[in-house]
């Protein structure tokens, strides 16, 4: 058997090549592809408009008990500013990851892939192996990927 990537002699028991380090069978390595219906978003959607309806309450709410009370105005309207900007912030971030939801959960797989990414065709012909000379030896995959050291020299006292 021969590698479809460097086309070195390989034997069947393998399952990725020892030059290359290719797959020597693709088809068994694919994961099956399964589409989902998008997510429902209309509970969370009116759990959102109820939130933000309440927070504005309770925030115009506690302003009007604080002015009855006598507290400054500026002060007031810095409250408010601060809780608006934090409930619409969080208002926000909760819109984004669910359109991020939404927008993941709607990408259909296609049945075949584009064709800049599906390999090509294998011909019948076994290929010519594209090696050096015959004596030269083959490095392997995990060549060059572990160090060996040199004992360090000291001197004994």
């Amino acid at each position: 058997m021969y590698c479809s990537s460097c086309g070195i002699e390989v034997s069947r028991e393998l399952n990725y090549c020892n030059r290359c380090g290719a797959s020597l069978n693709p088809s068994a390595n694919q994961a099956p592809q399964v589409y989902s219906p998008p997510p429902r978003l209309t509970g969370p959607i009116i759990a959102l408009g109820v939130t933000v309806v309440f927070s504005l309450m309770a925030i115009f709410g506690s302003v009007t008990k604080l002015f009855d009370r006598g507290v400054h105005p500026a002060f007031l309207t810095w409250m408010v500013i601060f809780a608006l900007a934090l409930v619409f912030g969080v208002v926000g971030l909760i819109t984004r990851l669910l359109t991020t939801l939404l927008k993941n959960s709607s990408v259909q797989m296609p049945e075949q892939p584009p064709a800049q990414l599906r390999r090509p065709q294998q011909s019948a012909q076994i290929p010519a192996p594209q090696t050096g000379p015959m004596n030269a030896p083959i490095s392997s995959v995990t060549d060059h990927t572990t160090r060996t050291f040199d004992p360090v020299y000291r001197e004994r006292k």
